[in-house]
């Protein structure tokens, strides 16, 4: 009888075993769907590593689940985010269906408010992400920039570099 203290030999070794499999399944999956299997590029990637992760502890931790349910999970959402990701990479009509655009939230030390209230976001929040790039005055920034992934990223110097268009492609 498995308690919140103590646990079975059987149970434990099970665990254990479940472990080395479960991982070692990943760890081939993953060489043969390639890098991006974990990557945040795309909120949906973000959301794929979590079925991953799910996926993982439930085999892990609740032994009666099978190790062939398992792998046949994490083999199909890894299968249906190659998918998913080659259908974004040939038709522009499928990636701007599924993917958010980045949002341009400042430019040129200037706050775009209207842009920060249409993101759900604060100034509060967008001046913590500048505090954490280590911007010291608004007027270093060029350009933040909410990204699909949901990151900020902040384009800052203390000097006169200028901001190549390029960069802002795809920004809004």
């Amino acid at each position: 009888m498995e308690n919140w203290i103590t646990v079975a030999p059987g149970v434990l070794g099970k665990t254990i075993l479940s472990i080395l499999l479960i991982f070692t399944a990943i760890i081939i999956i993953t060489r043969i769907a390639g890098l991006r299997t974990f990557s945040k590029m795309s909120s949906f990637d973000f959301a794929a590593t979590i079925a991953i992760g799910s996926i993982l502890a439930s085999i892990v931790l609740n032994t009666d689940q099978s190790l062939t349910k398992g792998v046949i999970a994490l083999s199909g959402i890894i299968a249906f985010q190659s998918v998913f990701m080659l259908l974004k990479r040939k038709s522009h009509f499928f990636q701007q269906l599924t993917t958010n655009a980045p949002l341009l939230l400042m430019k040129d030390g200037i706050i775009i408010y209207k842009n920060l209230q249409a993101s759900n976001m604060g100034e509060d929040d967008l001046i913590a992400k500048l505090r954490e790039a280590n911007v010291f005055n608004l007027n270093e920034v060029h350009a933040a920039i909410l990204e699909s992934t949901g990151d900020v990223s902040i384009l800052h110097t203390d000097d006169d570099k200028e901001l190549q268009d390029k960069i802002l492609q795809g920004v809004q």
